[in-house]
């Protein structure tokens, strides 16, 4: 029996049915006991790693898919860099592993003696790594100074405890006026001797955008003996407020001759000051112990929902540190009382879900969106919703959203893959045609000038000659990036988006919406060049512009022609084709990855051949496995008949993750990266971002028991097996089974992920014939 059916996408009400029809008595297996030392998942991970070299990651405080992400900022333009040895102060927002500066609100410092300076570059605190530890949901550092610093958090408020020596000139500092972003305007005001009130409006990432503002409300454990504020440079013993646009804050202080510990918590919302008090109210009021504890217990949960066997040490650190960065974000945008602002700049009350925000969806698209949806589907759901409600309030949809505004960062169409997953993966019952009529607003329109979003900023000539120009020196309309500077890789991922919105069309019935989409999905070809056998740009009266040579080739966002080749997920075979067949693309692939020289060294050509620096996207040949472009491309080999060497790449880019500060090869941004290597350890990739297409490569770990939630996988787990002789020397898939079931593509659906209790894999030490036939790889999308 061949196990190879492939189902039309249903949703989890009709997937359930479907399977609890087959008689009674399901019930998921055992998940096993935990090993020796696995008590507590939360001590293999590393909030370290990432954190030097830039990943951009963070060490503080957060829960799963908090609003607060209390951590300390060093001076690094995104927060806290390893290599640095002052701490700034402890701030409330930090977004894990984004590339330029954002958040870094309200920071808040413990010091002793005289307050004299308002700069925090200059009042900054002494630290060693020594004296600093940090697991999910809590930090603790010793200060030079002689003050110990804890922090730990809810979903909305941020908690610290300071322990100060024996003085009467312990002053808590909270600097309203400086961030990680620009800080446009402040005020702070001290509301009683426990409680400091903060409004703090900011701009920035990457490129000017914004404003938004924040709201926060500190409350303290106990009575602070004196106070006062500071703008600018002048410090006022006895000031209540603070407000301005430069330099502003608040200090406290606090006789610690005798009780030593300070303990406040922080709470913080996007609405407005009743909001942060809604949220101290909800989530305050209880000691830093207790808030700890819950926080580990959280991470606990989350983390329980994936059981790894097997591997090496490194291999379950550097796993179970991944799997947390991937449920870091997006986070919570909505307060306790279930308020929110909206892209209208209006305030609006969630109904039946949770509102999130801060949306990386260049980034995400490709494989966090895909690991939430299958770890976390109901928050996943609420996410899905929360875009549309960005459609519904600000009249479009996003593309990379940080709070309550658009950025624009990042070129093409992120979000209807984001959302096509989302429904694939059946999250959106009761809101299909709802996503499609704002899907198909914005990949047939352009947002006006009005609009703070570009959305399909290149849709006019996109649809009209199947390619966005790359328009050199063209004024940009708004903030952000311009799909017109990077026409060439914004005509691909228009492409990938129209084939994703093709099988949604004719999914729900619009089947002239289906074909015209899927003839759109074709548009990779109105860029390629046969001369030099690789995509070009085209200038506006298209003609192919730049430099021929695929490694040095312009128009294409962050990487070049050779790292953008295979971004054609709908249509490899076509693709395949294009350059002369599976011979002439196996050819190229083993070129692009370096092939002769992995085998013989697999972590040192991924280190010295693919890896060149944390921002080197240009002027390259070889794979990028740091850079989204290049996330898909090892599993290319899926479809050119030879599947073994997606284990060998795949493989060989997992020795970039490591249980150190380094052990990130660029920007997390917000959980992409992590998600790559966890997907990858597992053995079931996203190859076709959008659609319901999982591509199979060899598991690192013996066995991987995944806890799923029954409302969208009926069976309610999937145990993924390799035996216990996977290792580097025998890594080559031999044999797959679904249930006892034969399998022989080099894919799965997610349907029949849902129908399987057991994704077994044999493996050996030599390449098989598995998954070599014509039709065993992954399917065109027509």
């Amino acid at each position: 029996m061949r196990w190879t059916g492939r189902p039309r996408p249903r949703t989890a009400a009709v997937i359930a049915a479907a399977l609890l029809g087959l008689g009674g008595g399901l019930t998921a297996p055992a998940v096993r006991a935990a090993e020796p030392g696995e008590d507590r998942l939360t001590e293999l991970v590393n909030p370290f790693i990432g954190t030097q070299n830039e990943g951009n990651t963070f060490p503080g405080a957060a829960v799963p898919f908090g609003m607060v992400q209390l951590s300390p900022d060093t001076g690094h333009n995104t927060g806290y860099d390893y290599s640095q040895r002052h701490i700034r102060g402890f701030s409330l927002v930090h977004l894990s592993g984004v590339g330029c500066r954002l958040g870094g609100d309200l920071p808040v410092l413990p010091t002793t003696g005289d307050v004299t300076q308002t700069d925090y570059a200059k009042y900054a605190a002494e630290f060693g790594h020594d004296s600093e530890k940090a697991s999910p949901g809590h930090y603790k550092v010793g200060l030079k100074s002689g003050i110990d610093a804890e922090l730990t958090a809810t979903a909305r408020t941020g908690v610290q405890r300071y322990t100060f020596p024996a003085t009467d000139k312990a002053n808590v500092l909270l600097n309203a006026g400086q961030s990680l972003h620009k800080t446009v305007s402040t005020t702070i005001e001290i509301l009683d001797d426990r409680t400091v009130r903060s409004t703090i409006t900011g701009s920035g990432f990457c490129r000017a955008t914004g404003p938004y503002t924040v709201h926060t409300l500190t409350r303290f454990d106990r009575p602070f003996t004196t106070s006062g504020t500071w703008q600018g440079d002048m410090v006022t013993e006895g000031s209540t407020r603070s407000s301005g646009t430069g330099r502003g804050g608040a200090y406290l202080r606090f006789d610690t001759t005798k009780d030593r510990t300070v303990e406040a918590t922080t709470a913080l919302s996007y609405v407005d000051a009743r909001g942060a008090a809604a949220n101290l109210r909800s989530e305050g009021g209880r000691s830093f112990d207790s808030v700890r504890d819950s926080a580990r217990r959280a991470w606990e949960d989350r983390l329980d929902d994936v059981r790894v066997r097997g591997g090496a040490d490194t291999q379950r650190r550097t796993f179970y540190s991944s799997l947390y960065r991937s449920f870091l974000a997006p986070n919570i945008g909505s307060d306790a009382d279930g308020r929110y602002t909206g892209w209208d700049g209006k305030v609006h009350r969630e109904k039946g879900f949770t509102y999130y925000q801060n949306w990386s969806l260049w980034d995400t698209y490709r494989t966090q969106a895909q690991l939430l949806a299958l770890l976390a589907p109901r928050e996943s759901r609420d996410m899905a919703l929360s875009v549309l409600k960005i459609d519904e309030e600000g009249g479009w949809l996003p593309k990379w959203g940080y709070g309550t505004i658009e950025t624009n960062i990042m070129t093409g169409d992120p979000v209807t893959p984001f959302l096509t997953n989302a429904y694939q993966q059946g999250l959106l019952d009761g809101h299909e045609e709802e996503t499609y009529r704002a899907l198909k607003k914005n990949a047939d329109g352009v947002p006006p000038a009005g609009s703070p979003a570009l959305g399909r900023e290149g849709n006019k000539e996109y649809i009209a000659d199947g390619f966005v120009p790359r328009l050199k020196g063209r004024p940009h309309a708004k903030p952000g990036d311009s799909d017109y500077d990077h026409g060439a890789s914004a005509t691909l991922e228009y492409a990938l988006s129209d084939a994703m919105l093709a099988q949604m069309a004719r999914d729900l019935g619009h089947q002239a919406d289906a074909e015209r989409y899927a003839a759109r999905a074709q548009n990779y070809r109105r860029i390629f060049d046969p001369s030099t056998g690789f995509f070009r740009a085209r200038d506006g009266s298209g003609v192919f512009t730049g430099a021929a040579d695929p490694a040095r080739t312009e128009g294409f966002h962050e990487g070049t022609s050779w790292q953008y080749q295979w971004l054609v997920p709908q249509d490899l075979p076509g693709m395949i084709d294009l350059i002369g067949g599976r011979q002439a693309a196996n050819d190229r692939l083993d070129a692009f990855f370096a092939y002769d020289q992995l085998m013989k060294d697999p972590a040192k050509t991924a280190r010295e051949v693919w890896v060149n620096g944390p921002y080197a996207y240009y002027n390259a040949d070889k794979y990028n496995p740091q850079n989204e472009p290049d996330l898909i491309a090892p599993y290319t080999y899926l479809s050119t008949g030879t599947p073994w060497k997606t284990t060998d790449v795949v493989h060989a880019a997992l020795t970039l993750f490591t249980d150190a500060p380094t052990g990130m090869t660029g920007n997390d941004d917000l959980g992409t990266m992590s998600a790559w290597h966890v997907l990858s350890s597992i053995g079931i990739f996203p190859v076709q971002p959008g659609f319901d297409t999982w591509g199979l490569s060899t598991p690192v770990f013996e066995r991987v028991d995944i806890t799923l939630d029954r409302r969208y996988h009926p069976l309610g787990a999937l145990t993924v097996t390799a035996g216990p002789d996977v290792s580097d020397g025998r890594r080559y898939i031999r044999s797959v089974r679904g249930d006892g079931a034969a399998h022989d593509r080099t894919y799965l659906t997610t349907d029949e992920l849902r129908g399987i209790r057991e994704l077994a894999f044999t493996v050996g030490g030599k390449p098989s014939d598995w998954g070599t036939a014509p039709d065993a790889a992954p399917p065109v999308l027509k």
